[in-house]
């Protein structure tokens, strides 16, 4: 008998007035300022609460108003928080942070960054540390190392391809390739990060911890100079590539000695995600055609054997029949990354599903039973996770949606009336109750609140649509930065994708620019030239078909010539969210 999705009729009474941007409770669609406002006062009482009683541990716990190490005693929440204090404009705190973790951290300690050490509790889909510490680490310095300048941090000379806090990301990012010494190329969950790789260590590791790579890797490759970080993430993006099943998909954990699957249940949630965002993001980030195809075929299998009725199921990945019809709340970051593949009506109906879920309980609960229409037992809680935040975000970008607003009103709602206490904000053990956890986790100022309060500022720098850049001299010459189009990790850490191309200058990239430069002020002259004879001799008419393409010949007289003159700074006009970000940071129009 063939699997049939029953939704339950309540859920589809909430579903449907929700597409046509039904207002709030009073009537009112949610004031973006107000709101805007109250999220930065949640961080703040967060923050605060941290400095106060937790720092120099990893985390708070507030409801003891204490701290403590999960991750290695790094001072985590500092590094998780610290591209957010820019994003609420607090430059003073950002410059301060920046010292204090220059004096302070230090990745030369005998601990074991272990994928099994779970924040999801669950001994079948792990989000690993080893996977965050990556993250997290390498990623919040990155990001802080790029946005130094921004925030009125003076950088060395030679900043963006120097700097402290890059060169604490890429010891960070050191520790972590004994990881990648395996037949395959795919890493061990486990590292330790003074020893390396423990005798007996288990070679078993989440799909996630494998695939979740290639946007720190390949910036860190970019900006230092050194290959073996992006090549070392590369391999192992194509070792799970090619473990995909005959049907297209992929497990959930993974033999990386010999490649066979040791979990074999497929989808979108816990164990898997990040694989999956990172081959978008790191298609966008690296212009990568190969990276969006890889996805685009993953897609059409989900699509085809482990999407119901707008739900994501999972599935046995052999066979495709279904293994548990449950929504994890990890899933919800799937409809932003549809949004970043234009896939816009497809993600805002798995948005609005998963939607009624927070309307239902005040927040996702991290496992709901779908045909039940209820939460799963032990999986109650609600850690004040981002993904569906998330996911309003972009979409908002695309849509302008006021129902994706309306998610944020109901997120601060809920957030403050049951999760805030004295000490910050506490993880809410069970959803049916209201009943609270001693912990609050970093990723609730690095993502929660980051995500709320860019969905309410449409003109944060972040957004910024490329009519506004940053012109920086490197020893390689002229670099453009903060023209916009930041590609945000899996910890939402967001990366200039334009400082990819400030730290190295290959002819080949040379010479595309100036194609492109020439181009682009050739049209910017005709646009011109057909203006003023509108002015003078009545109505527009087009222009003559473009001229044939010259000879591989002329081209090469056309670079030599060139490269006798000085090209001007390119003037970036404004553009939409869909500006491309071409070679060494410029930006250009979608048709250049």
């Amino acid at each position: 008998m063939p699997f049939r999705l029953l939704v339950p009729f309540g859920l589809l009474c909430v579903l449907l007035p929700l597409h046509h941007g039904a207002p709030g409770p009073d009537g009112t669609a949610p004031d973006p300022a107000h709101y805007r406002e109250r999220v930065k006062a949640m961080f703040y009482h967060a923050y605060d609460s941290y400095l106060e009683n937790a720092f120099p541990y990893d985390e708070l716990r507030p409801l003891t108003c204490d701290g403590h190490d999960t991750w290695g005693s790094f001072s985590l929440t500092l590094i998780d928080a610290l591209d957010t204090l820019l994003i609420l404009g607090n430059v003073s705190e950002f410059q301060r942070v920046v010292e204090v973790l220059q004096d302070n951290v230090d990745f030369d300690i005998d601990v074991n960054a272990s994928v099994f050490e779970t924040n999801i509790r669950d001994p079948s889909f792990m989000e690993g540390s080893f996977i965050r510490l990556h993250t997290l680490v390498v990623g919040g310095l990155l990001s802080a190392h790029l946005l130094s300048k921004k925030a009125g941090v003076e950088v060395e000379a030679g900043w963006p391809c120097s700097g402290p806090l890059l060169r604490m990301a890429e010891e960070a990012a050191r520790k972590l390739l004994p990881a990648f010494q395996t037949p395959t190329g795919m890493p061990y969950g486990t590292v330790n990060l003074l020893h390396g790789v423990n005798p007996g260590e288990t070679p078993v590791t989440c799909t996630a911890g494998i695939g979740t790579f290639i946007v720190e890797f390949a910036t860190l490759s970019s900006l230092t100079g050194d290959p073996v970080f992006e090549e070392v993430a590369r391999v192992a993006l194509m070792r799970l590539w090619e473990s995909r099943s005959d049907i297209g998909l992929v497990g959930n954990h993974i033999d990386v000695l010999t490649g066979k699957w040791v979990a074999q249940d497929a989808g979108i949630g816990a164990g898997v995600d990040s694989y999956f965002e990172y081959l978008v993001k790191g298609a966008i980030l690296l212009q990568d055609k190969k990276l969006m195809a890889m996805f685009l075929e993953y897609n059409k299998a989900i699509r085809n054997y482990t999407h119901f009725d707008d739900w994501y199921l999972w599935v046995q990945m052999y066979k495709g029949t279904v293994s548990m019809p449950v929504f994890q709340s990890l899933e919800a970051y799937w409809p932003g990354l549809q949004s970043l593949i234009g896939d816009i009506d497809n993600a805002m109906r798995t948005f609005l599903n998963y939607y009624t879920v927070w309307k239902q309980f005040g927040g996702l609960p991290e496992f709901y039973n779908i045909p039940q229409g209820y939460t799963v037992e032990k999986r109650e809680g609600y850690p004040l996770r981002p993904e569906l935040i998330e996911s309003a975000m972009y979409l908002y970008r695309a849509t302008g949606d006021p129902t994706l607003l309306e998610l944020g009103r109901d997120a601060v709602e809920s957030i403050e009336k049951i999760s805030k206490v004295e000490c910050g904000f506490a993880t809410i053990k069970d959803l049916r109750d209201h009943k609270l956890d001693n912990r609050m986790e970093s990723f609730f100022l690095a993502e929660t609140v980051k995500y709320l309060y860019l969905l309410f500022d449409p003109t944060n720098f972040i957004h910024n649509n490329g009519s506004t850049f940053d012109a920086v001299i490197t020893p390689y010459g002229e670099c453009i930065l903060g023209a916009g189009g930041y590609i945000f990790n899996t910890e939402a850490h967001p990366i200039d994708p334009a400082a990819l191309h400030c730290c190295r200058r290959l002819k080949e990239e040379q010479w595309e620019v100036e194609d492109l430069m020439r181009e682009f002020y050739s049209l910017k002259r005709n646009r011109s030239r057909f203006q003023k004879k509108t002015m003078s001799s009545g109505p527009w008419e087009p222009p003559a078909g473009p001229e044939p393409p010259s000879s591989p010949e002329n081209h090469d007289q056309a670079r030599e010539k060139s490269a006798k003159q000085k090209i001007p700074l390119l003037s970036c006009p404004s553009q939409p969210f869909t500006s491309k970000l071409a070679l060494l940071g410029q930006v250009f129009l979608d048709s250049s």
